[in-house]
């Protein structure tokens, strides 16, 4: 599998920059709904992809003025005419705020300046859902701290604390 991304990306030097610019996007708004598993994988794509393209650079940073409409110009459809390259990778910014640490940390790589180093995703890409989800599951139990309720709201003789201050007699 490592070798087949090594090819892809060397065909994405060939591509003109619209076309990878429209992959990066849509490859971004995919990464929204995507689980974390796949997060991992994606989201150094997408940087590996801008490094191979620097003129992609502008997704990542794009300047905007506090008077500039929220509208996103991506229109996914047609590759050729989705204005890619006037939008900006705003899905990778939101997923800053992932619940899960990892993925975080992986969507905040577009903020420092991206080196020629490529990302090496070859160990995300060997390991399968089964293997990430096994090792989840290892986490050791939370100990809890509290007496368990026995008899809760029961008073003397068999009648409850609310059978007492809330009788109809």
């Amino acid at each position: 599998m490592p070798t087949m991304c090594k090819t892809f990306l060397t065909i994405f030097s060939h591509l003109p920059v619209y076309l990878v610019a429209a992959f990066a996007k849509r490859l971004s708004r995919l990464a929204v709904t995507a689980l974390p598993a796949a997060l991992l994988m994606v989201i150094p794509f997408i940087c590996n992809l801008i490094r191979r393209h620097p003129a992609c650079r502008v997704l990542i940073h794009r300047p905007s003025a506090a008077d500039e409409a929220c509208d996103d110009p991506y229109l996914m459809e047609d590759p050729t005419q989705c204005y890619a390259l006037e939008s900006s990778l705003w899905e990778l910014q939101t997923l800053q705020k992932h619940c899960q640490p990892d993925v975080a940390k992986a969507a905040m790589a577009i903020n420092k300046p991206l080196s020629q180093q490529k990302d090496d995703i070859s160990e995300v890409l060997e390991l399968s859902t089964y293997e990430m989800e096994r090792d989840l599951k290892q986490s050791k139990t939370v100990p809890l701290e509290f007496d368990h309720a026995i008899k809760l709201l029961q008073g003397t003789g068999g009648v409850g604390v609310l059978g007492l201050h809330f009788s109809l007699e």
